[in-house]
């Protein structure tokens, strides 16, 4: 049998009729003035720390069919020109006069493709399998701010009930005026342990609908667990307290020229001959483009270009080391990475690459050298004490949407354009200071997303020996620093075994 729904007020008696007529006129008269009914949510016990974003509360008139609503204040802030006490930097009065009209609009559009990175969770609701309605992923809030709870409800016909929601990170509260009834009892809102106490279903949904929790620690990325019970019932709700990092977005100018996109960034070490020849080619296609080089030669050459910014590194400092030098000097969005014996052709097209990571989620994307794709898979297999094993193997995973000619994989050749930060955030080891490359996208996996084209491509410069005596001397030293000796080996495995916390690893 279905309980019968109680009233939400007393029913009055004839001596309160003229008293509740005049009420109604009164309430009639303040909403044509547009009064909005508000209802507080502050509790008896202060706050020890502050929390940010208060929720406003308002409620439409608490009828069977009256849609309830949950607004949260959103701290739109403004700058003012002054304040005591403080220095106040207006940004946009740094601008160029002659960029201010651009700036705005240049800066939106990086903002959607850094949210396009940056991953959002959608909030997915329980169905009502169980007498619980609750959701079960998604809900997030920053640290010390309040969120509503959102679909919390009760399925169930029972003559009494009795909920309670218990949090251990926040507190809970609601946003309903209960003062005046005695058809609910509440104990500890505002507190870590809420219960509520009815015989009246649409009360008890009414007053879960506008459940709040408020993070009360800051962390910037941790999870509370809340728990939401009715009788036997128990549903496990997940709040994640997460700080958003703060965008970090480049500007690539009015004209958005792939110059002010790409930086193209290479290690020297006993080839300038090579070196010089790949940046000839570079100014063929890219006259403009800046170039970073790292040099650790023992006897320094001047690199005679006006793009070129040489970065003087002591003596075979080593391949990674060079590596993180040349891209922490980068101030583009996105950089290209080469060797210096490369050479670019009517092929190498940065702008296919480009379109490629501004279209898509990707972090990085190779092409090929002189027709070698060598795109490679990195899976890994979840290990007992000993560690994890590593598997690698040739090839990729999938093609990628929209572009036929790319797919997603594990790891590139030495030819790729990245985003800059991204690559900054896993970083090149320079412990590996010779022969290394499978190591970065080892470090890398799970944090970047890997694709590789090929209808990009960069040429190779033919080997030949040199009739110089001095070249001839300097290829055999070049050499012997290439090659990895037995004992160099053994450290880059041993590395993998303590850093990556691995077993084994296994190419295929």
């Amino acid at each position: 049998m279905m309980v019968a729904r109680k009233k939400f007020f007393p029913t009055p008696n004839r001596s309160q009729t003229c008293v509740i007529i005049l009420g109604i006129v009164l309430i009639l008269g303040s909403f044509k003035l547009g009064f909005i009914m508000k209802f507080s949510t502050a509790s008896s016990k202060p706050q020890t720390l502050p929390v940010v974003h208060e929720a406003r509360r308002e409620l439409d008139p608490l009828e069977d069919n009256a849609s309830y609503k949950v607004t949260f204040q959103k701290s739109k802030c403004t700058c003012p020109s002054k304040q005591q006490g403080l220095t106040i930097y207006n940004l946009k009065e740094y601008l160029a006069k002659s960029d201010l009209e651009f700036a705005p609009d240049r800066r939106e559009k990086e903002y959607k493709h850094y949210k396009k990175l940056e991953r959002t969770e959608n909030i997915l609701i329980a169905p009502s399998n169980s007498p619980l309605r609750y959701p079960i992923h998604g809900v997030q809030v920053m640290p010390l701010n309040t969120i509503n709870l959102p679909g919390l409800k009760i399925n169930a016909d029972l003559p009494k009930y009795m909920v309670t929601l218990e949090a251990s990170l926040g507190t809970i509260g609601f946003l309903v005026n209960i003062s005046g009834t005695d058809e609910v009892q509440v104990h500890g809102r505002g507190e870590k342990h809420l219960t509520i106490s009815t015989s009246n279903i649409h009360v008890l949904n009414l007053i879960l609908k506008s459940i709040t929790y408020t993070s009360m620690m800051y962390d910037i990325d941790s999870l509370d667990i809340v728990k939401f019970t009715l009788g036997e019932q128990i549903a496990q709700i997940p709040v994640l307290i997460r700080q958003p990092p703060i965008p970090r977005l480049h500007d690539p100018g009015q004209g958005r020229k792939i110059s002010d996109l790409v930086t193209i960034t290479t290690k020297t070490f006993l080839r300038y001959e090579q070196l010089r020849t790949m940046l000839k080619s570079v100014r063929q296609y890219y006259p403009d483009m800046k170039v970073i080089v790292a040099d650790d030669n023992e006897k320094p050459e001047k690199i005679d270009d006006p793009n070129v910014e040489q970065y003087i590194m002591p003596f075979a400092k080593g391949w990674f080391a060079g590596r993180n030098l040349a891209v922490s000097q980068v101030t583009t969005k996105y950089f290209l990475w080469v060797d210096d014996d490369f050479l670019f052709t009517n092929d190498t097209k940065i702008e296919k690459l480009l379109d490629v990571l501004e279209a898509t989620d990707l972090d990085l994307v190779g092409g090929n050298v002189a027709g070698n794709h060598f795109s490679f898979k990195l899976i890994l297999e979840e290990g007992g004490e000993d560690g994890d094993c590593l598997h690698w193997s040739a090839g990729g995973y999938h093609t990628i949407p929209g572009f036929p000619n790319c797919i997603l994989t594990g790891g590139v050749v030495n030819f790729f354009l990245a985003l800059t930060d991204r690559i900054l955030g896993v970083g090149f080891d320079p412990k590996l200071s010779r022969v290394a490359h499978s190591e970065f996208f080892i470090d890398a996996l799970g944090r970047l997303r890997i694709g590789s084209c090929n209808h990009v491509s960069i040429g190779h410069q033919k080997k030949e020996t040199p009739k110089d005596t001095e070249l001839m001397e300097k290829m055999k030293l070049y050499n012997r620093f290439r090659e990895n000796t037995s004992e160099q080996q053994r450290f880059k495995l041993g590395l993998l075994y303590f850093k990556n916390r691995l077993s084994c690893f296994i190419k295929r």
